[in-house]
């Protein structure tokens, strides 16, 4: 769809604005605040996150789709009152001012809980109310975030402080106009996150029905018709009659790792050829022949690391609930750190088909587990005796084959849809910055 243009333009005097409407102002975003701040992380750090109380939102829970609340924690009053600055007001505009996630931004509702943030995310507050909805799209256009990338700083991350937000150049149009381009940009862009959630949606369910694929085909075998035994594990019910159902410690070794000294950066890590060291990050539930950190020989030999071979099965044990259970196999060999557990390869299995089942046996690591830890654990010995069913190794070859087979087909379908994702969102954000610019008038479209 083509939009239709101002009839004048100037230069705006932004080299990353270009040219706005005649009639538009260029200022600096400090200029429209009284308040451009933020909170800190209460004394203590996570250990006084609560499960109720009051809302303390971080980087991970802003976004410029909105909150995301899934991971949201809590403080209590007494350390929310000794915080009184950091204190969220509706119609304040958020900003991740530090790391990964640095300009997301979102605005806070009208009606919002009392809610707190901490020092990696900003609080601006304007004098003018009405301006808000309009600034807080301009924050979130391609120009802005533009000169976000220009303007940051950080020897080790990217950072942005408050003079620099507040030298931020923003488009500001007369009133009428802005609400123009917020009424025109909400009815577009609900349109286009509705197609998002479409496609979202059909990655779940994609999603779902792959590991459906690899759960069926490791605990039931490809045969309908074979008959069936109790393999006497509530959550794993019946089995093929002819297969084995046993425990990983009756036919795998299992090994774990180490970290090397970090304060010996050039004894311990290689910056180029090395040794491959696997963390729990590096694991993806799929096959690893990639790697970000290497070691030395010397960290070999003086650390509890040991090189595990081709097609060694991983797992994390620790990590939070996110990371426990995550897996891959080894297509290089390499080292592993001391939250990794592997199982080697044992001739009595197929190790993709080992592979398979541990992505299984995923959500079922926690039973029986027992942590002295804030974040859940699970311990060598207790993956040891995890129970692992056994086909004979001719069967086994015939499962991974199918599931190559399915979870390929799959795969491309994800693939499908979050490229569909990814055209949406940078459809939404050009919509954005072409309106909040001038370089479409909307005016006759609302």
């Amino acid at each position: 769809m083509s939009f239709p243009k101002y009839d004048r333009y100037k230069d705006s005097g932004v080299e990353w604005l270009g040219e706005v409407p005649q009639h538009w102002k260029v200022l600096r975003l400090g200029f429209l605040c009284k308040k451009i701040g933020s909170g800190k992380t209460p004394l203590g750090g996570a250990e006084v996150y609560t499960d109720d109380g009051i809302l303390f939102l971080r980087s991970q829970n802003i976004y410029d789709e909105g909150f995301f609340l899934d991971d949201v924690v809590y403080i209590s009053d007494e350390i929310d009152k000794t915080m009184p600055w950091s204190r969220v007001l509706p119609n304040d505009i958020l900003l991740n001012i530090t790391g990964a996630s640095l300009g997301r931004t979102c605005l806070v509702p009208d009606k919002f809980v009392p809610a707190n943030v901490n020092q990696h995310v900003c609080i601006i507050r304007l004098e003018d109310q009405r301006l808000c909805k309009y600034v807080a799209l301009v924050l979130k256009s391609s120009s802005l975030k533009a000169q976000i990338d220009i303007t940051q700083t950080g020897a080790n991350r990217e950072g942005l402080n408050f003079d620099q937000i507040s030298k931020l150049s923003l488009t500001i149009p007369p009133l009428p106009e802005q609400r123009s381009i917020a009424t025109f940009l909400d009815r577009e862009t609900t349109k286009i996150d509705e197609l998002i959630a479409e496609q979202q949606q059909l990655i779940d369910l994609l999603k779902e029905k792959r590991q459906a694929v690899i759960s069926h085909a490791v605990t039931k075998g490809l045969n309908p018709d074979a008959p069936m035994k109790d393999s006497a594990i509530e959550w794993l019910g019946e089995v093929p009659e002819h297969w084995d159902i046993t425990r990983i410690k009756w036919y795998f070794d299992t090994a774990s790792g180490g970290t090397p000294d970090t304060s010996k950066q050039d004894l311990y890590y290689a910056e180029e050829e090395g040794i491959p060291w696997i963390r729990t990050t590096d694991l993806g539930n799929d096959v690893l022949s990639s790697f970000e950190v290497s070691i030395t020989e010397k960290a070999l030999c003086d650390t509890a690391c040991a090189v595990l071979p081709v097609e060694t099965v991983m797992v994390a044990m620790y990590g939070g609930d996110g990371t426990i259970g995550k897996n891959g196999i080894l297509a290089i060999p390499a080292t592993i750190n001391q939250a990794v557990c592997g199982l080697l390869p044992n001739s009595s299995f197929v190790s993709t088909f080992t592979f398979r089942y541990i992505q299984f046996y995923r959500p079922h690591w926690m039973i029986g587990a027992e942590s002295s830890r804030k974040d859940p654990n699970i311990s060598q010995a207790l993956i040891r005796n995890a129970p692992i069913l056994r086909p004979p190794l001719e069967e086994q070859n015939q499962i991974v084959t199918f599931i190559e087979r399915e979870t390929t087909k799959l795969d491309e379908l994800i693939a499908e849809a979050q490229h569909a994702i990814a055209l949406l969102q940078e459809r939404r954000t050009a919509l954005i910055s072409a309106a909040v610019t001038g370089k479409i008038d909307v005016r006759s479209l609302v």
